[in-house]
C-alpha cells in the first residue's frame, strides 16, 4: 500500500522545526518551553541539584553527541523531580521513540498530555506513536486532529501526521487535502521536500488500490 511517512516527533533538542521519525525540532525554543518546569521545589539537602530544565537541557547536549542513554538518565530526572513537567515528559518520550522504544514513549507521552491536556507536542507524538504501534487510528486521528487545534507553527507537521493516519486508512482524497493544507503552511524547503515525499506514499498507495480495484472487475 505504500510506505507512512511523518515527518517528526516534537522534541526539544532543537528549534523550530523537524523532520520524520528523527529528534529534528517541532516545538518552539527549550527556554521558552521548559519555563513551566521551573516552579519545581529545590529540597534542602537532596542530592540533585539541577532543576528539571537544566536536566533536560544537558539530556539534549547529551542527545546532540549521541549519547542517548545517558540522555535518556538526564529526562528521568527530569520527570522524577517535577512530575508535573510536560516538557520533561516529551523530552522522555522523544528518546524513547527514537530508541526504538515505543511502548515505553507511549507511557510519556500520555502523562504529558494527562499534566498538560491538549498539549499539541504530546498530542502529535502520542498520535505517531500509535500509528508506528499499529494501534487504534481513531485515538490517532483525534489526537492528530487535536494537536492542530493549538499547533501553531507545527501545523505543517500535525497535519503530515494526520496525512499519514488517513493514508493508513484508505481515506487518500482527505490525505492529499491534508498535505495541500499542509504545504500552505509552510516556506520550509526541506518541510515541503518532506511533505512531497508523503504526497508521493498517498499516490502510490491509492494507484495500487484502483489498480486491485481495476483487475478484480
Amino acid at each position: 500500500m505504500g510506505e507512512d511517512r511523518t515527518m517528526g516527533i516534537i522534541d526539544l533538542a532543537s528549534a523550530p522545526l523537524s523532520g520524520r521519525f528523527t529528534p529534528r525540532a517541532l516545538i518552539l525554543a527549550l527556554a521558552g518551553l521548559l519555563a513551566a518546569c521551573a516552579h519545581a521545589p529545590r529540597l534542602a539537602g537532596y542530592r540533585d541539584a539541577l532543576s528539571p530544565e537544566e536536566h533536560v537541557r544537558l539530556g539534549t547536549s547529551y542527545e546532540a553527541q549521541g549519547m542517548r542513554a545517558e540522555a535518556a538518565g538526564q529526562y528521568e530526572a527530569a520527570v522524577r523531580r517535577d512530575p508535573g513537567c510536560a516538557e520533561c515528559w516529551l523530552a522522555l518520550g522523544n528518546n524513547e521513540f527514537t530508541g526504538g522504544r515505543l511502548k515505553e514513549a507511549e507511557v510519556s507521552f500520555r502523562k504529558a498530555l494527562a499534566v498538560s491536556p491538549h498539549h499539541p507536542g504530546a498530542a502529535n507524538n502520542l498520535a505517531m506513536v500509535i500509528l508506528a504501534r499499529n494501534g487504534s487510528l481513531p485515538e490517532a486521528e483525534a489526537l492528530a486532529r487535536d494537536a492542530l487545534l493549538n499547533a501553531g507553527a507545527l501545523r505543517p507537521y500535525a497535519l503530515d501526521t494526520l496525512a499519514n493516519i488517513l493514508l493508513r486508512e484508505r481515506r487518500f482524497a482527505e490525505a492529499a487535502a491534508a498535505i495541500d493544507q499542509a504545504e500552505a503552511a509552510t516556506e520550509d524547503a526541506a518541510v515541503r521536500g518532506q511533505l512531497l515525499e508523503t504526497r508521493k506514499s498517498i499516490a502510490a498507495a491509492a494507484g495500487q488500490v484502483n489498480a486491485a480495484e481495476f483487475r478484480d472487475k
